[in-house]
């Protein structure tokens, strides 16, 4: 969410390539905002004690950094705005982000690079269209970062179940509407599939789109169960996490198609990649970098003597356009990357190289 009238715009954190980009946008004097917790102290009967309370906090930064696995942004600076009974107004805080933190940050003024680089990591989002259907009706709704939006509603009538052929057509006719709305939802929003509801509707229609709609079907990530289809469906499914493991798988497979093509290009000989921290940082130095994959590992166990030659790396890339992308170890494109040392990069145009 972007207010440049106030320069402020907020940032929802999906994936550790938010992080770092954060960790390039956030510098020294930028107010941020961000859900945290706070140790205070209690008076009480005897020994006064203290416990962590959960509060909205405004820093003024004086660091950012990683902590020492990465797993989180850390966000160091000096309390600018807390609820009153807090009494730390002018304290030391820091805040640290994970995956799932959102934070605001307001700067005096931001610069065009800043934005984009926002911007950029907003259009790599993939959407996930969940279906949430019973025998009553159905809800299709788009959810992304920034939240939910219900696109189509559907009734189904069908008869009563003594009318059997006829409640068949119905029920033909239904999946066919379900279908062909999909499609409609599906030219603006491109993105994985999600079917969801009660009892056996959602497995049936999973089946007709097989075998009528194999486009759509091959868009389809996951079939659940939750307690009811509709609107309500729809947001069951969000709460217990059924899109969160979609999004993750799809990342995945992105990412390991990243690195098949990396691989692919250097079986060729074809002189588009390099790999290591030595030729990556001659490449992005040059702009020749379109793509940087960097295995979160490589970036937890750096030596601190080369630390600053990949970080300084990876924001030339992106200030000259590139995509910088966090590769997880965890599935077996990170493995595959890992074992060529953790970092490579798919160039614009082939290079030669002095042996």
């Amino acid at each position: 969410m972007e207010d440049r009238k106030h320069e402020t715009v907020q940032v929802i954190v999906d994936n550790l390539d938010d992080l770092w980009m954060l960790y390039n946008v956030i510098k020294r004097n930028d107010v941020v905002f961000s859900r945290t917790t706070r140790e205070v102290k209690t008076e009480g009967v005897g020994r006064p004690s203290s416990k962590r309370v959960p509060a909205t906090l405004g820093l003024k930064v004086e660091k950012v950094y990683y902590d020492k696995d990465l797993v989180r942004l850390r966000i160091h600076g000096v309390v600018v705005d807390a609820p009153e009974d807090l009494c730390i107004l002018g304290a030391h805080h820091t805040i640290s982000l994970s995956e799932s933190g959102a934070v605001k940050i307001i700067k005096e003024s931001w610069a065009q690079h800043e934005i984009d680089s926002l911007k950029k990591a907003s259009a790599t989002e993939i959407p996930v269209i969940i279906v949430a259907l019973d025998n009553d009706e159905c809800t299709i709704g788009v959810s992304r970062i920034s939240g939910v939006e219900m696109k189509i509603e559907i009734k189904s009538k069908l008869p009563g179940k003594r009318e059997a052929e006829k409640r068949e057509q119905a029920i033909i006719k239904y999946f066919s509407e379900i279908s062909d709305a999909i499609g409609r939802v599906m030219e603006s929003s491109r993105g994985r599939i999600v079917v969801v509801g009660p009892g056996f509707a959602k497995e049936n229609f999973a089946r007709y789109l097989k075998n009528n709609s194999p486009d759509l079907a091959k868009d389809v990530a996951a079939v659940k169960s939750v307690s009811s289809g509709g609107s309500a469906g729809v947001y069951e499914a969000i709460r217990v996490g059924v899109i969160g493991k979609v999004l993750r798988d799809a990342r995945s497979m992105n990412e390991l198609a990243l690195v098949e093509e990396l691989l692919a290009r250097l079986g060729a000989s074809t002189g588009d990649v390099s790999y290591g921290i030595d030729e990556v940082w001659e490449d992005s130095t040059s702009g020749a970098v379109e793509v940087v994959l960097v295995c979160d590992e490589t970036l937890r166990g750096v030596e601190a003597t080369e630390r600053q030659k990949l970080e300084e790396a990876l924001r030339m890339v992106d200030a000259k356009g590139g995509r910088v992308v966090v590769i997880s170890t965890g599935h077996e494109g990170g493995r595959k990357l890992e074992s060529l040392g953790g970092l490579a990069a798919l160039l614009r145009y082939g290079k030669h190289r002095d042996s």
